[in-house]
């Protein structure tokens, strides 16, 4: 990961904490959880084998083409990636942020998941 400023870094310390800490397993798998400024992308991930498990992103296109803001963009994410674990057997999982503030957009989509009916 190049590090380019202090934010980066900032965000790059946070992460490595974090992740010292959540372990993704195959019966529950970690959700992680990438922002950009325009995109919000989200992954369960089996950290025992190092499989993506289940991807949603808000690049899909049913999400890419609603024109809403950011923050409904990632209440959507949250309820696909609800529903695609619930497909896949998953129903708890454990959330890791990656780095950001569990506000605002982080926020909207972990609720939203919570709501469908993943449990973390």
């Amino acid at each position: 990961m190049a590090i380019k400023n202090f934010k980066d870094y900032r965000r790059f310390r946070i992460r490595q904490r974090i992740r010292k800490i959540v372990k993704g397993t195959a019966e529950r798998p970690r959700m992680s959880i990438f922002r950009s400024n325009t995109n919000i992308y989200v992954q369960l991930i089996d950290d025992q084998t190092g499989k993506t498990l289940v991807t949603a992103s808000s690049l899909d296109p049913e999400i890419n083409s609603a024109k809403v803001d950011k923050k409904e963009k990632a209440k959507m994410v949250g309820k696909v990636i609800a529903q695609k674990a619930v497909e896949a057997g998953f129903n708890a999982v454990v959330f890791d942020r990656g780095g950001y503030l569990y506000h605002g957009r982080v926020k909207s989509l972990a609720d939203s998941a919570r709501e469908a009916g993943l449990k973390f």
